[in-house]
């Protein structure tokens, strides 16, 4: 099985449970350190699936790797390799399909409920779930592309996942760990003090609250779309 590529754009913002996930079925997987300098590979080809984490630069910024991942994941799409993408990732994959990503209407920061679409291609990758508690930290958000189909939205945001095809879009992060939260919070404590006045945005204390109860659920959530995902890989 060709390994999957993980491309990492922030050091605190890995694969996470993406990674648990993978080494717990014995998938190669091979993570590309954006943020490190590492080399983007010339093509998706060598991949079966790639796979784009969060961060906290936008995809409007002049970074001279954006135009490279914008290639990749078109190539990759156009030649069925699957691509998954997670808040930064989610918008990158809008972007390079003729999406747009804009400021959202107020900044989600923490734990929130997300609303399954009512639609077949949300029930291919949710099966029966109509709602579950999601993570959240961003302050853009992505237009559905031309040919997707809105998957998620949440009180605060609109657009939170798409599909098409074998591809999915998140704006949400559905990779969380604890250690993620907890770093996450102690990072970003400054940016949530500043945008305490967002109704999308809450306290640290409230955000560490219950991981032992909510990262377990969020985990068990995120495995079931993350097969779903796989078997587009090895199809």
């Amino acid at each position: 099985m060709k390994p999957i590529a993980i491309f990492r754009h922030a050091a605190t913002e890995g694969p996470g449970f993406f990674a648990d996930f993978l080494n717990a079925r014995n998938i190669p997987w091979q993570l590309i350190r954006i943020d490190e300098g590492d080399t983007l590979p010339q093509s998706a080809e060598s991949y079966g699936g790639l796979v784009f984490m969060g961060g906290p630069m936008s995809v409007n910024d002049d970074l001279p790797w954006i135009p490279q991942v914008l290639a990749l994941i078109r190539e990759a799409m156009s030649k069925e390799i699957p691509v998954l993408g997670h808040c930064l990732g989610g918008q990158l994959m809008a972007k390079a399909m003729g999406g747009t990503v804009s400021r959202n209407p107020v900044k989600e920061i923490g734990w929130g409920e997300l609303t399954v679409g009512r639609n077949d291609e949300a029930r291919h990758w949710f099966g029966p779930l109509e709602r579950f508690m999601g993570f959240h930290w961003h302050g853009e958000t992505f237009s559905i592309p031309d040919g997707a189909a809105a998957i998620l939205s949440s009180s605060y945001c609109d657009n939170q996942a798409f599909t098409v095809g074998k591809h999915l879009a998140f704006q949400c992060h559905i990779e969380m760990t604890a250690d993620m939260v907890n770093i996450w919070c102690d990072v970003g404590a400054d940016e949530v003090a500043a945008s305490a006045s967002s109704p999308g945005v809450q306290p640290v204390s409230e955000i560490t609250d219950k991981l032992d109860t909510r990262i377990p659920a969020l985990n068990q959530m995120a495995s079931s779309v993350y097969e779903v995902w796989l078997r587009g890989v090895a199809a």
